[in-house]
């Protein structure tokens, strides 16, 4: 079990796939999603982690805050949020996760508040069918009706649908794909709507009624962990030195040996022109 990412939802757009069918995306974006503290079974009873995001000045946080983030070394956050985890998947304090925890094609749940509607009628609310237009029925068109028995229980129970406040309260959508994701720049482009509204809160998690897939990063997606794959190109420059400092010493030695060849010319044309003489004579 991995944490999960606190994330802001900035609005829907579309992407092109490679067939040129467009795919509505709704973009959330990462402001430095750090680890602010640990929870271990040890010494909470649980294995868990408090993630925090966003940006607020120490004024507006009570003392209590402060001190729990000057703790962690951590700075302080505008949004805090914990996770349960697997004790392996721990991370330390002040890590920053990224983007790419989450790939391509998988699967999340995302949760956030959902937009509020105000005081809704039960037809709104609950997809209520109403009463009659005519035959009897005047002026309660769009009512819900009798909301209860008789003298007995004489009450109206509780959880009853009816007329009421509409919206805003925390609903999850299960099983969103992830379309791609941009670790540089912190966007997470996932596929559909997400609850909220633009500029809200917006909580992803791996899919809880899907198993884990193979190839997710572990303990998690966190800035920098690719520092593996620039081993290799640390190597390259030397691999080119070796035969950049050869070159030059099998350029020299026929360098040295052409003035050779040019003295032993004129010794030759001195040993003819005395065998001409010799003959003229």
């Amino acid at each position: 079990m991995r944490t999960g990412l606190i994330c802001k939802k900035l609005g829907m757009s579309r992407v092109f796939d490679s067939n040129g069918s467009h795919i509505p995306v709704t973009i959330l974006h990462l402001d430095k999603c750090q680890v602010v503290s640990s929870l271990t079974e040890e010494k909470n009873g649980y294995s868990a982690l408090q993630i925090g995001v966003g940006e607020i000045k120490d004024k507006k946080l009570t003392k209590s805050m402060q001190g729990h983030f000057k703790k962690n070394k951590v700075e302080p956050k505008l949004k805090l949020s914990e996770f349960r985890v697997s004790p392996e998947n721990l991370i330390d304090n002040g890590t920053e996760i990224v983007a790419s925890h989450f790939v391509n094609g998988q699967l999340v749940d995302a949760t956030g508040t959902s937009i509020g509607k105000g005081f809704a009628g039960a037809m709104k609310r609950h997809n209520f069918g109403g009463l009659r237009a005519s035959h009897g029925v005047s002026i309660s068109h769009r009512s819900h009706g009798s909301t209860g028995q008789c003298q007995d229980p004489g009450k109206v129970f509780k959880g009853k649908k009816m007329a009421g406040h509409m919206g805003a309260s925390t609903v999850t959508t299960q099983n969103l794909e992830i379309i791609k994701t941009d670790s540089e720049n912190g966007y997470i482009f996932v596929k559909g709507s997400v609850p909220g509204s633009k500029g809200g809160w917006v909580i992803l998690n791996d899919a809880k009624k899907i198993p884990l897939r193979d190839d997710l990063p572990l303990p998690a997606g966190v800035k920098g962990h690719d520092l593996s794959e620039e081993a290799p190109a640390e190597e390259t420059p030397a691999t080119e030195e070796a035969p950049a400092e050869e070159t030059p010493a099998t350029e020299e030695a026929p360098a040295e040996e052409t003035p050779a060849t040019e003295e032993e010319a004129p010794a030759e044309k001195e040993a003819l022109a005395e065998e001409e003489a010799k003959d003229e004579s």
